[in-house]
């Protein structure tokens, strides 16, 4: 079976980061990005310790998103429904 790529919108607070512990020691999911605006560019593992040595990831922008399989939107309160349009791509 081939690994589902999934991308993560908002994925330094707390449900994005719990979303991405889990997914990143499923065996049939391929993290393609996870986006955080406020921590951009820094690794993944210095923002969420807990995931210290676990992956290389680095937050990229919203603006960024790349094609994938599968984006959950992780987002503030009434921020996934304000963007939703610029997801449909």
């Amino acid at each position: 079976m081939d690994k589902v790529k999934v991308s993560i919108a908002g994925g330094s607070g707390y449900t994005g980061g719990e979303l991405l512990r889990l997914l990143l020691f499923h065996p049939n999911v391929e993290i393609n990005q996870v986006t955080s605006e406020s921590n951009y560019g820094k690794l993944v593992s210095k923002v969420l310790p807990n995931l210290r040595g676990c992956t290389d990831l680095k937050f990229t922008g919203i603006a960024e998103l790349e094609e994938t399989d599968l984006l959950f939107l992780c987002l503030p309160h009434g921020s996934s429904m304000k963007g939703i349009e610029n997801f449909k791509k």
